[in-house]
């Protein structure tokens, strides 16, 4: 794989990846959606479908990493750190690129939802009071990156870790394609399983990044975006979904490495 293909196929994956994983946090969250109130369910499984759909899309371009915990994992497992700059890049800006897309594919919901005094509170209660936002969470943040339950920072950080390293073990022991560079075909349905999985299972606590350019992207494109009474993006806690992932999938490759390598 060229740099090129690995850069173009990463930023569209991760694009499709974000589009349709947000997408189903938007329809589901929204005043004015149609799926509005869907459930976790709704979206533990859309966020599967939205792996699988990208996976399959790009796993020829660049073998479909979409995650830096992913290509750290692969190139603490390979000794090979040539490609990673390039993957990162092109996740980064995917991810970017899928959350604007998120906004343009839902614009009347957002506007709905926070033009709306239930959602963000009375404007002119506010005009006499002044603004109360502290740089924590806004009413619409959860579309684009993730947040605590409960912030206790060592718990979500090992919550991350934990989710990083079932999914990234499972790509290392069951989703490469023969190369090893990348998810084959039968990876990609089996780590979007996975995907589901850590979601049922470990989502409850921080709403399972599992994926550095999954959260800060998106989350930079919040901060950026002309969202009328969007709140802050929170970015006392955007650390986390980046440092967690990065660490538990270098602990996943040191697990292969030493257990199945």
């Amino acid at each position: 794989m060229s740099s090129s293909d690995i850069f173009i196929g990463e930023v569209i994956g991760t694009a499709v990846l974000i589009l349709l994983g947000g997408g189903v946090v938007a329809a589901v969250v929204l005043k004015r959606s149609k799926a509005q109130n869907a459930g976790w369910l709704a979206i533990t499984f859309g966020w599967g479908f939205a792996v699988l759909t990208a996976v399959y899309m790009t796993g020829s371009l660049s073998g479909a990493h979409l995650n830096p915990a992913v290509t750290v994992g692969i190139a603490i497992k390979d000794g090979d750190w040539s490609n990673v700059p390039v993957y990162f890049a092109g996740q980064l800006l995917g991810a970017m690129v899928g959350a604007f897309l998120v906004w343009i594919a839902y614009y009347g919901q957002f506007q709905a939802h926070l033009t709306d005094p239930e959602i963000v509170g009375d404007p002119e209660k506010k005009a006499v009071e002044g603004p109360h936002d502290n740089g924590g969470a806004g009413p619409v943040l959860g579309v684009f990156s993730t947040g605590p339950e409960v912030r206790v920072v060592w718990q979500n950080l090992a919550t991350e870790i934990i989710g990083t390293v079932v999914l990234v073990l499972a790509v290392l022991t069951q989703g490469l394609n023969d190369s090893g560079k990348g998810l084959g075909v039968l990876g990609a349905l089996i780590t979007a399983l996975v995907v589901v999985g850590i979601g049922l299972s470990l989502g409850g606590p921080t709403g399972y990044a599992i994926n550095p350019a999954r959260d800060l992207g998106p989350r930079i494109v919040h901060a950026l975006l002309p969202l009328p009474n969007k709140g802050g993006s929170d970015w006392s806690y955007a650390w986390i979904p980046v440092v967690g992932p990065l660490v538990g999938g270098a602990i996943a490759a040191g697990i292969y490495n030493i257990a199945f390598a």
